[in-house]
């Protein structure tokens, strides 16, 4: 409750409560919120608190943060999630809805699964609302969407914002 409070709250208001906090508590409220929301945070605060901050994530965190932070300010790479389900195409439903279950709690977006290749590339998409919607035996190759709309890290945050607007999607 603390996290989700915190990350709704204005940067002068969170920079006040991160020098208040012990080291303990903004490790707590950190390792609770979404790694895209610690990004946003991450770059409203001065150097110091950001230190802070990073000296409080793990060192897995604190390189993907890196990684974020290192694409250019206009860019979909600066605001993409990185909190997503992905599927493989020789998956079941049923197996769908295990690693969903297993891996969905700790992902921002669990509605739009992304369905990728060994390599981690992006090749469909598929619903959960298909997965309902399906047999439990029906595999995933069958049922995905492979004519998808998508965006790579150095686009134009503004071009895919458009793209969400002119397709009516959720998330691309």
């Amino acid at each position: 409750l603390a996290a989700e409070t915190f990350v709704e709250m204005g940067s002068e208001e969170q920079e006040y409560l991160i020098r208040a906090f012990s080291d303990r508590e903004l490790k707590d409220v950190f390792g609770e919120l979404f790694f895209d929301d610690t990004v946003d945070i991450i770059e409203e605060m001065p150097a110091g608190i950001v230190k802070r901050i990073l000296r409080s994530t793990d060192p897995d965190m604190r390189q993907m943060i890196n990684k974020v932070l290192s694409y250019p300010e206009d860019s979909a790479g600066s605001i993409m999630t990185i909190e997503y389900v992905d599927l493989k195409e020789n998956m079941t439903v049923l197996q769908a809805f295990d690693r969903i279950r297993k891996n969905g709690i700790d992902k921002e977006t669990i509605y739009t699964c992304y369905v990728t290749d060994d390599n981690r590339m992006l090749i469909g998409i598929v619903s959960v609302r298909t997965l309902l919607l399906s047999s439990q035996s029906s595999v995933i190759s069958d049922i995905m969407e492979r004519n998808i709309v998508y965006a790579t890290t150095l686009d134009d945050r503004e071009d895919v914002v458009d793209q969400f607007q002119k397709y009516d999607l959720m998330a691309v």
